[in-house]
Parts: structure tokens; sequence; C-alpha cells
């Protein structure tokens, strides 16, 4: 009663509205930007039992937004991570960390233990997976976006309402979008995004205010100025989905997003993976102009600008990890080995940052 005693007396929720936060079961895909402040209130709130699922590893870029971690969680799951954090917050809810990948294998049996789905990701293959399994299993789904000073909002699948598909039905071209390692994201915006997300959850569990089915809301934190669209659904983008189910586990990703738009993912590794690897060259990708410039014998150093030129450098018979400065360039020069048939080559995510990280923990081991 003390911990939740604020809502209570909310004569729009009082005991019962809490006790159906408390029989409630959400799963946040991503423990991100997005799915860190989701995570936060909604913990906060009391959401009975709440699902984690990243695959993806803490790094120090994280921190300048990721607020539920912090320097001593630096190289563990995300995942992971959160639930040790929010197992602090709240102690009386139940928390299962999923520290995978969502995939077309994994996400209907999944979803289908959750009453709402959270999409926290950063990737239009994750997005379009998501909403699918969404679609298929019949579960509301919270879809957050951000991007520079500027986020969106919309609740899909929400009592015959509109799903992803019916408001971006034309996926974009692969890369054609810059993810927020490339041009950057102010910190605070997903904080302010992620909130909306979980304020609609909780609206969505307790049946109160205006649910934000059928629009989309629009955010830019630099004019503080906010606009609400309205979104129609297309029965024949849903219809799509729902005629697709049987073959639903056996579909490609590539599928999901119907145009090339790679989730580059799989050509990625995280400091945890590199640090199981043997036989390794680490090759640097960044100009010669670029500071810090990292000072270890094993690193070739092989600019983008001539590393078509230079593949003889490349050792075909090591595992290539490619590092430039964010982990933007050195995806693209995987993709070069793979033209020319060079295998065993992969990025290194979050770039020299982390390759620095690499070398200071593999010193001080």
């Amino acid at each position: 009663m003390n911990r939740y005693s604020r809502h209570i007396i909310l004569s729009e929720v009082g005991q019962k509205g809490q006790e159906k936060l408390s029989a409630s079961k959400v799963l946040v895909i991503g423990a991100g930007g997005l799915g860190c402040p989701v995570l936060q209130y909604l913990t906060a709130a009391g959401i009975g039992f709440l699902g984690i699922m990243d695959h993806d590893l803490v790094s120090i870029s994280n921190l300048q937004r990721q607020v539920l971690y912090g320097s001593s969680t630096i190289g563990k799951n995300k995942a992971e991570a959160a639930k040790q954090r929010l197992q602090d917050l709240n102690n009386s809810i139940k928390i299962n960390a999923y520290p995978e990948k969502l995939t077309h294998k994994n996400a209907l049996q999944l979803f289908q233990n959750y009453d709402i789905i959270v999409d926290g990701t950063d990737n239009f293959a994750t997005r379009y997976l998501i909403n699918d399994a969404s679609v298929i299993t019949n579960k509301p789904l919270v879809y957050g976006a951000i991007h520079k000073f500027e986020g969106q909002v919309s609740v899909f699948n929400y009592q015959n309402g509109p799903s992803y598909r019916c408001v971006f039905s034309t996926p974009p071209e692969a890369n054609e979008i810059p993810n927020c390692s490339e041009v950057g994201v102010l910190g605070v915006l997903p904080g302010i995004i992620g909130s909306i997300q979980a304020t609609e959850v909780i609206k969505i569990i307790l049946g109160l205010g205006s649910i934000l089915s059928g629009k989309l809301f629009y955010y830019n934190a630099l004019t503080a100025e906010s606009t609400l669209l309205t979104v129609n659904r297309s029965e024949n983008e849903v219809k799509k989905v729902l005629e697709n189910r049987g073959n639903f586990e056996d579909t490609p990703i590539e599928f999901y997003c119907e145009k090339p738009c790679t989730d580059n993912s799989y050509d990625e590794v995280s400091l945890q993976e590199v640090f199981k690897m043997k036989n390794v060259q680490f090759i640097d990708v960044r100009e010669p102009q670029e500071q810090p410039v990292i000072e270890y014998s094993q690193v070739t150093a092989i600019p983008l600008s001539v590393f078509e030129k230079n593949i003889d450098k490349v050792d075909p018979e090591k595992i290539k990890i490619i590092f430039c400065q964010i982990g933007v360039r050195s995806i693209k020069a995987v993709s070069i080995l793979k033209k020319h048939h060079v295998g065993n080559s992969y990025s290194l995510k979050e770039g020299a940052a982390e390759f620095a990280s690499y070398l200071a923990l593999k010193n001080k081991n």
C-alpha cells in the first residue's frame, strides 16, 4: 500500500487499478535508450510480470542516454544488467531477462506469454518482425522511435486499430536512414519518448484516457512542439501478415522488410564475443588524421577510403575484427570483404571506444 499509495489515491486508479497493474504481463524488446525509461517506470508502477529482451552488451557510449546502466555494467548483457537494477527498484514484481536476439523462431512463443509488447528497438527489420508477431498473436504493440532531436510514439494492433505496416508500408532502402550511432541523439530524448511509451502501456492496462491507437504522436525537442497525426488501418497490410502465419517461423529475416533493409547485427560482434576468439586480425578503417590513434602491434590500419585497393593486407587465414570510430564504416568494410568472398569478417560494435575497452581489459587480465 505504501509503495503504490500515490497511484491508489488517484480516483481513476484506486486499489482495483493497482491490482490490474500487478496482474499484467509486459514484454519490452530492447533495453537501450527507449527501453531504459520504459522499464524503469513500468517497474516502479508495479507491473507484475516484466520481460526484458536484448542480446547486446553495455558499452561506455550507451551511458549518455541509457540510464539503467553505469560504469560497473560495461561489458555485461543489457537484459541481465537491467534486471539486476530493476529488482533493486522493486523487489515485489517478477522480471524475466532474455539475453538473446528476437527472431522469427522465438517471437510467437514468447509473445504468447505477455499481454502487451513494447518496441524499443532501433532497426527496421526487427520492427517489422515485432509488428508481424504482434498481429499474429493479437497483442497490442507500443511503438517508439527517435532520431537526433525528434521522436514518435504510437500504439499498434489495439482493438482492431492500425498496425506498424499500415503506417510504414514501404520500408526504407538499406542504410537509407542512419541510426543513432551515425548521427547522434540528444541524451534526454529517449527519456521523453520512452516515458510516453510507458504511459501508453499503463493507460491500456487501466483503460484510461485516449490510447494512441490510430494516432502517431510526433515530438521535436528543439522547438518543444508536438503533432498528433491520424493514421488508418490497412486491411490489405494486416491480411498479408495473417496469411503468412503458417510460414512465419520459417520466413527469412528479409521478408520483414521486403526491401533489403538488412539487419547488420549478423555481421557485428560484441566485446564479449571477441574475447572468446583466437587467431584474430584487428583492422582499423579510420582515416589517418582521426584521433585518438590506437597503438597496438596487432592492429592493421587500412583506411576505408583505400580499403578495397588494399585487401591484400587482410589475412584470409584469420578472423577479421574491423573497427572505426563508431561502427558504421566497419560494417561497410565487412560488406567489401564479402563482395570479394573474404569470410570470417566482423564489425566491432561501438567502434574504437569498444576496442579501447578490449585493450584495457586485456592488459588488466
